[in-house]
């Protein structure tokens, strides 16, 4: 009689042993495929960010910035003429800040005559000067 108890308490310790292996395996599983389907997707964001970046370095290229450029901005060439030496640089105001004023910028937009010659402006300028050495205006204006 004791033995036949002792017999059934060790069946049912197997169940739940075996029960519980199960639980265990069901479980590793489960997290297995959840593991799968996170580096699958990891995969799948960094491929469209490597796409994004090669459509970045697309975008980026100083070739198609330039054509865009050449294509939808009013842009005229530098002409060489464009260039000054600096003795023909008009001679700087002897004071910027009036008394008084706390704006030394907005003291000497005010008291400027703001004319296009005078901000260096090639929009509506009369013709350059003379073309004098080029090289030396070059080099001056860079």
């Amino acid at each position: 009689m004791i033995l036949r108890i002792l017999n059934l308490i060790v069946v049912g310790v197997l169940i739940l042993a075996a029960a519980y292996v199960y639980r265990i395996k069901f479980d590793s599983t489960v997290q297995a495929e959840r593991l799968a389907k996170i580096r699958s997707e990891v995969r799948r964001e960094r491929d469209a960010i490597a796409g994004l970046e090669a459509k970045w370095a697309e975008l980026d290229n100083p070739a198609r910035i330039e054509g865009l450029a050449k294509r939808f901005l009013p842009l005229k060439q530098i002409e060489p003429s464009q260039y000054s030496s600096l003795d023909q640089l008009p001679e700087r105001p002897p004071e910027l800040v009036q008394p008084g004023s706390q704006d030394p910028i907005g003291a000497f937009l005010q008291d400027s005559d703001a004319s296009p010659a005078a901000t260096g402006s090639v929009i509506g300028a009369a013709k350059p000067p003379a073309a004098t050495n080029t090289r030396a205006g070059a080099s001056a204006g860079r």
